[in-house]
């Protein structure tokens, strides 16, 4: 009973877990407070590069964890701000850094993907009552509002320089995504109705792409926004990047639809379904593409455009957003095709991704479950993990920090 939602052995277990991968994510601050990678036992990993979004999704993990009442929250959120309030932060041009080398001197160029979790990790930190939050927020808006979204198109561009004066053609759906997420945070902490807007406008794209693509969503496109299916056919395993089809991000977009459709439409039930049974579709598909695809159990990492499995790897985080989207699409559905799901995924996890040694997920397996390190050595952080195990027993129509906050979550 302990892997079938809505039994106490359930939300024991899933209790259970969420503390788990707080302890084991303590040691991330660096001096500065950026994050550090974490090795697979939970040690810092400093020959790596200090990155501005694992320092947001440890900050946002962490004011979750103040909420559920783990000790020594506060000093983490601490560090994590300080980290990306001094050191993450570009004086000189605005914005965040990507990255730092080990040795402080920050990569080349600025990633709307990390500007979003700057926006999710702030509004989190607001909720938790840091009093740099506020501030912080404001400027990470700022900064967003003039150089990542197009209010004319209704999408995020995606990558500057350094300086911000050069536009890279480049656009993605990734860092879109993630605007999504951070968006609907903003709105559900600040009360600025723009942003959940903003997410509808990014939302209707996805699903008009995806329903003119076998309801697969392109992830690539070029500067006007024409699908590029092509994108990186010689390096099909990027880490952001990748060739073809991902099916965990159909999945978490069918998460995320649901959410705005709820929160946007409260009570209006034709217009939530008409979002939710483009939910559906994207879930369904990414699922029957992905999962057990190649006769081992395990979601495959990317797929060609007619949904045959391309790189067969198995990512932690595709698995986590598989646990939340099907226990979401069952609590506003109520069909048990999603509970039975919601089930197989957590027997995977707990059989095979779960390190019942040393904590967290393994973040990377190959075709046939064996730890692999191409992609996502170590595991450097527990921010997917870590909502897995709150979103499946939260209000739908609520940002997860926000539901935690607000004890709308029934763990």
């Amino acid at each position: 009973m302990q892997y079938t939602i809505d039994t106490p052995e359930n939300k024991q277990l899933l209790s259970a877990l969420a503390q788990e991968l707080l302890r084991f994510a303590v040691r991330f601050p660096s001096p500065g407070g950026s994050a550090y990678y974490l090795k697979g036992d939970g040690s810092p990993w400093v020959e790596k590069t200090l990155d501005t979004y694992e320092t947001c999704r440890m900050v946002h993990s962490y004011c979750i964890g103040k909420f559920l009442g783990f000790p020594g929250s506060d000093a983490l959120i601490d560090a994590g701000l300080r980290g990306i309030a001094g050191e993450l932060r570009d004086t000189a041009h605005g914005g965040w850094y990507t990255s730092l080398n080990p040795d402080g001197s920050p990569l080349p160029g600025k990633l709307c993907y990390a500007h979003a979790f700057v926006l999710l990790a702030s509004a989190s930190a607001i909720l938790a009552g840091h009093a740099q939050a506020g501030p912080l927020l404001e400027q990470a808006l700022e900064v967003f509002d003039r150089y990542y979204w197009s209010e004319e198109e209704g999408l995020s561009r995606d990558t500057w320089d350094t300086a911000f004066t050069t536009l890279e053609d480049y656009r993605g759906i990734n860092a879109n995504m993630h605007t999504v997420e951070a968006f609907l945070a903003v709105a559900d902490v600040t009360g600025d109705e723009k942003y959940r807007a903003r997410a509808g406008r990014i939302i209707d794209h996805v699903i008009f792409w995806a329903q003119n693509n076998g309801r697969r969503i392109p992830e690539h496109y070029t500067k006007d926004w024409t699908p590029d299916l092509e994108c990186n056919h010689d390096r099909p395993d990027d880490r952001f990047k990748p060739y073809g089809a991902t099916p965990g991000h159909g999945i978490e977009w069918a998460r995320l639809i649901t959410q705005w459709a709820l929160s946007t439409f409260p009570g209006q039930l034709q217009e939530q379904r008409r979002y939710i049974d483009a939910a559906e579709n994207l879930f369904d598909t990414a699922v029957r593409d992905g999962w057990n695809a190649d006769g081992a159990p395990g979601i495959v990492y990317t797929t060609d455009w007619s949904g045959k499995p391309v790189v067969h790897d198995r990512m932690q985080w595709t698995l986590a957003e598989a646990i939340n989207s099907s226990a979401v699409l069952y609590r506003v559905t109520g069909k048990p095709e999603y509970a039975k799901a919601y089930r197989e995924f957590l027997v995977y996890l707990d059989s095979t991704v779960r390190d019942h040694t040393y904590g967290n997920w393994y973040h990377q397996l190959d075709r046939e479950n064996h730890l692999l390190d191409t992609v996502w050595p170590g595991k450097p952080d527990i921010y997917h993990g870590l909502q897995s195990m709150l979103i499946p027993y939260c209000a739908p129509e609520l940002s997860v920090a926000v539901a935690v906050a607000r004890k709308q979550c029934a763990l």
